[in-house]
């Protein structure tokens, strides 16, 4: 089994609110708990306001399940004048199990932003 790569950025409990009929949880959850973490990292990064500027095709490997902990790990890969890239994975921690199952993975592009709205150079590292 392959282990997570990146820091730890985001840790949520997946709740039967977010899932369907056959308790599953729902893909759009998932994303929305990746761009979180994505947002989380990037404006810690940027030192201000980012936005989710795009995102790379994702395929589900293994369901998410109502119980389950949903991590999220994020790695910046790739910084520019106003952008960065980070790789995102999606890892499910079995409800009441040590196993971890990597769920899904992607690419995401954040844009810093200036009080005005505009994309603005990020600082140095």
């Amino acid at each position: 089994m392959s282990e997570p790569a990146g820091e730890l950025t985001l840790r949520t409990l997946a709740m039967p609110g977010d899932a369907n009929a056959a308790g599953d949880i729902f893909g759009g959850w998932v994303m929305a708990q990746m761009d979180l973490a994505c947002g989380i990292r990037a404006a810690e990064r940027a030192r201000g306001r980012v936005v989710t500027a795009a995102v790379n095709e994702m395929s589900f490997a293994m369901p998410v399940k109502i119980g389950d902990t949903l991590c999220i790990y994020t790695d910046i890969i790739k910084v520019g004048r106003t952008s960065m890239t980070l790789r995102v994975e999606a890892w499910a921690q079995r409800y009441l199990s040590p196993q971890m199952d990597k769920v899904t993975n992607a690419l995401f592009v954040m844009v810093a932003l200036d009080a005005a709205g505009k994309p603005s150079p990020l600082p140095g590292a």
